[in-house]
């Protein structure tokens, strides 16, 4: 049987399309190059590449993202002179389809994280004058108490992390803010206070534990479909919720977060 170059050319744009096809159903959507007649032309068919589009296949499978991190920070206003380090370890899940709510839509993600490492860094020991009352007379006058300082110790456990990954038309980064309620636990009492002398009548002391309201916002940079790099700023507040005899807490502290995140 004998094929005029009519039907050749018709045999090998249909075998051209079905390959371009099955190419589609495992790596996404990109344009497929024809030839018609005397010219080339151009056939685009809906998806993207799974190798150019790592946010879209995070977002589309809505998996499970795990991965280390470190932060450092500082206090703000009056706790100017404070500083912060802590290294933990993050997991969490993308749970929702995109909610679409134009510049706002997105996807919600529950995580948390836990900090082995958690150290504040603060003034040295000092001396400092102070009011005192006297417990007999009840009568307030100056007095010069000790008042801690230097470095404190702890661990960290953040239970609750709600995020909000944006949807966006970038193939490599996806824009997030979140909000948290965490734990801190710290070998000896933060935030430093004037020591508690109770035959003086002054109670001084604050808490080994502290909560960790805090949000922010951050970025994933996604180096590939499995693979980000993450940097993220908070804001933090640390508070004992008056579990000690005083609760002089950290009203404010801005800290950096740099991470590296595996998705499955």
């Amino acid at each position: 049987m004998r094929w005029d170059m009519c039907e050749v050319r018709r045999v090998l744009i249909a075998a051209a399309m079905m390959g371009a096809m099955s190419a589609i159903a495992q790596t996404g959507n990109y344009s497929v190059p024809i030839s018609a007649g005397s010219g080339e032309k151009t056939m685009m068919v809906a998806g993207a590449p799974a190798s150019d589009d790592s946010v879209g296949q995070v977002r589309n499978q809505r998996g499970w993202e795990y991965g280390p991190f470190i932060n450092w920070g500082t206090g703000v206003g009056d706790r100017s002179d404070f500083k912060f380090l802590s290294a933990g370890f993050e997991l969490g899940k993308v749970l929702t389809p995109v909610v679409h709510a134009g510049i706002l839509s997105g996807q919600l993600q529950l995580a948390g994280n836990i900090m082995p490492l958690w150290q504040a860094y603060t003034p040295a020991p000092h001396l400092q004058v102070e009011t005192c009352v006297d417990p007999v007379t009840h009568l307030t006058y100056s007095c010069t108490l000790p008042y801690g300082g230097g470095t404190f110790y702890g661990v960290s456990l953040t239970p609750v992390i709600f995020r909000w990954n944006f949807a966006t038309s970038s193939h490599r980064i996806q824009p997030w803010f979140q909000a948290a309620g965490g734990l801190i636990y710290t070998t000896h009492k933060f935030p430093p206070n004037f020591l508690t002398n109770k035959a003086a009548g002054i109670n001084g002391g604050t808490s080994v534990w502290n909560f960790s309201p805090q949000g922010g916002g951050g970025i994933h940079y996604f180096l590939s479909p499995k693979r980000s790099i993450d940097l993220g700023v908070n804001g933090v507040h640390i508070s004992s919720a008056s579990l000690g005899d005083r609760n002089p807490g950290v009203n404010a502290s801005i800290q950096i977060q740099v991470g590296y995140t595996f998705w499955k």
